[in-house]
């Protein structure tokens, strides 16, 4: 069950992320840029704590691989960053 509502929300977060500058374009009666971007950069805060909650579980588990888990961490910490960067300079 938890499951199907965080999909939910993901799913309308998404959707509510890209009608928004296509609302604003359009004159009006669409939701605010500003929630669109609230809603990109608070999916951007989870998917950057998820990712570091993995990764301290991976080193807790293999403390000899934690350069390489390091690594990684943060080639995709810098992926999320840059995508919640795009949407909100989307949604502006």
């Amino acid at each position: 069950m938890i499951k199907a509502v965080r999909t939910a929300f993901w799913v309308l977060g998404l959707f509510l992320v890209m009608t928004s500058p296509a609302a604003a374009q359009a004159g009006g009666g669409g939701v605010a840029p500003e929630v669109g971007a609230g809603l990109a950069v608070i999916g951007a805060g989870i998917g950057i704590g998820l990712l570091a909650k993995g990764a301290v579980e991976s080193v807790a588990r293999q403390p000899e691989s934690s350069g390489t888990i390091q690594t990684l961490m943060i080639i995709a910490a810098a992926l999320i960053e840059g995508l919640a960067f795009y949407a909100v300079f989307v949604c502006s």
